[in-house]
């Protein structure tokens, strides 16, 4: 899908600094610092989309600070207007690829990571782009606090089976796995908007939290 270019998205980015970091790196080692609250753990969401997933559980855990990554601009404006519009003030926005986590945050500085709907990458020539490939576990497990967590939500069935075979043979312990995650009505799920249109079609929607060993 093609996505409409926002000239205007520059200028908005810079104005809502309340949310949008300005300059990510700089922030290595005290991101909590930005936060009202800054003893609270730290969550991170890697591919934030238009928000509604970060938005969310901004309101839902006000004792948790979130960090949304988007590099689409086109599309992080939608996410900051959602955050902005939940009236949350544990939520901050970075407009940057994050290719190499290690270059934004320090070692043990992340509680927990998110992957929603992460591009799957298919074709297996393509398997080193995928967010679940071992290379990507190394940065998380960098950046992660011990036994660090992140969860994996998808509609796609081929990268689930990869990623619970990948976070397994990196040593990781598979938590929460779910195979029809609307079926098992979670009361506290907090959907994205892929999540909605694939489950409304009827696409079974797939988690599970991997945690890394000690």
């Amino acid at each position: 899908m093609r996505l409409r270019n926002k000239p205007w998205a520059d200028d908005f980015l810079s104005e809502e600094d309340q949310i949008v970091v300005q300059d990510p790196f700089a922030q290595k080692g005290s991101w909590k610092a930005l936060f009202s609250h800054p003893e609270q753990p730290l969550h991170l969401e890697i591919g934030s989309g238009k928000g509604q997933f970060i938005a969310g559980m901004g309101v839902q855990h006000p004792e948790i600070n979130f960090i949304g990554i988007e590099f689409v601009k086109s599309v992080i404006v939608g996410a900051v207007k959602k955050v902005k519009d939940a009236e949350t003030e544990n939520v901050r926005m970075v407009n940057e690829n994050a290719k190499d986590l290690t270059d934004l945050f320090e070692h043990n500085e992340v509680d927990h990571i998110y992957l929603n709907f992460s591009d799957p990458w298919p074709k297996t020539k393509h398997e080193k782009r995928r967010l679940t490939f071992h290379t990507f576990l190394s940065q998380y497990e960098s950046v992660l606090k011990e036994e660090g967590r992140v969860t994996l939500k998808t509609d796609n069935k081929g990268l689930f089976e990869y990623s619970l075979v990948s976070f397994s043979e990196y040593g990781m312990i598979l938590e929460d796995v779910s195979v029809d995650l609307h079926a098992d009505e979670d009361p506290l799920n907090v959907t994205t908007e892929y999540e909605e249109k694939f489950s409304a079609k009827g696409q079974p929607i797939y988690r599970c939290t991997a945690r890394f060993t000690t």
